[in-house]
């Protein structure tokens, strides 16, 4: 039998299936506690390009935002622990409160409790808790309807994000021009990587997030666990601003392909499990996107070889 790589391979814990219509009730509801977390980081940290700001991280114990500039000094950081199956409001001074998100709460009185934390710890901070870019408009602080959290497919979920990460990381490291971290997503609740060219475009509408988020030339790099316009887990790319013939490419590997509903490349997970090695196809998949953006849209050729390490970051 041959070992399987660093990657796995299909049927190991860092490519489990994860099928949307299953598991779609506890989706939505962490869906929901991400919102808090996003909130809570757009109110507190200093305004950044593309919205960089309120981005949330996706890490070993799920998703967390970056130490936020408390108002009473020192920094606030605010997780949902989905090892430990709770949120977690902790001040850099060491002080630190816990909010159970399980067996089953719905998420309005967890939101509750969450705020309470924070403002024990740093104070009164401005919440809106209307969601954002979600199919519910129930307030979060008011919402009884997302209460289902299964812990088991919390962790299967939890082990695909991160394989999806770290696949989006190394089709960032070696790029030279101006990129983002991994970022995680808690409006459209998913995790992707922006590259940029260093030019200015319009946006594509005057919305708040329109104007700010997409008025730089960019390819988006990233990976969603399913919602209710592609119900399936997926890998996706796209360019802005997109050139007549960019939905002409030809993506590795060869499942990859142009979903004109969506605007954007697709690489559906199942496609990346059933690989031999889904790591290096999920990132054959992020590399061909990347650089098929460069080319269409006539990027510095010298950014698109940086995207295969040439020159090499580290020599």
């Amino acid at each position: 039998m041959t070992t399987p790589g660093p990657a796995g391979r299909p049927g190991q814990p860092g490519w489990p299936a994860l099928p949307y219509e299953v598991w779609r009730p506890t989706c939505d509801t962490i869906h929901a506690h991400t919102q808090v977390l996003g909130k809570l980081a757009a109110a507190l940290a200093p305004a950044e390009p593309q919205l960089q700001h309120a981005a949330l991280r996706l890490t070993a114990r799920g998703w967390e935002t970056l130490p936020l500039p408390a108002p009473t000094g020192g920094a606030l950081v605010v997780a949902l622990d989905l090892h430990a199956h709770e949120a977690v409001v902790e001040h850099s001074g060491g002080r630190r409160r816990r909010v159970a998100l399980t067996p089953n709460r719905p998420v309005g009185p967890v939101t509750r409790e969450v705020l309470r934390a924070v403002r024990e710890l740093i104070g009164p901070v401005p919440f809106n808790p209307a969601p954002q870019e979600t199919s519910w408009s129930v307030p979060l602080d008011d919402d009884e309807v997302h209460a289902t959290y299964d812990t088991e497919q919390v962790g299967t979920y939890l082990a695909a994000a991160t394989s999806a990460a770290r696949v989006l990381a190394e089709l960032r490291a070696p790029y030279r021009g101006r990129s983002t971290p991994v970022n995680a997503w808690w409006g459209s609740f998913d995790l992707a990587v922006s590259l940029f060219s260093g030019r200015a475009a319009a946006p594509p509408g005057g919305a708040f997030i329109m104007r700010n988020a997409m008025d730089a030339q960019e390819v988006a790099v990233g990976w969603w666990p399913g919602d209710q316009r592609h119900p399936r887990a997926a890998f996706y790319a796209y360019a802005h601003p997109a050139p007549p013939g960019y939905d002409q490419g030809r993506l590795e590997p060869e499942a990859a392909h142009w979903d004109a509903e969506l605007g954007e490349y697709i690489l559906e997970w199942d496609d990346v499990r059933g690989a031999t090695d889904p790591h290096r196809a999920a990132l054959a998949f992020a590399r061909s996107a990347a650089r098929h953006a460069c080319r269409v849209c006539e990027w510095d050729p010298a950014l698109a070889r940086s995207l295969d390490g040439t020159p090499a970051p580290v020599s």
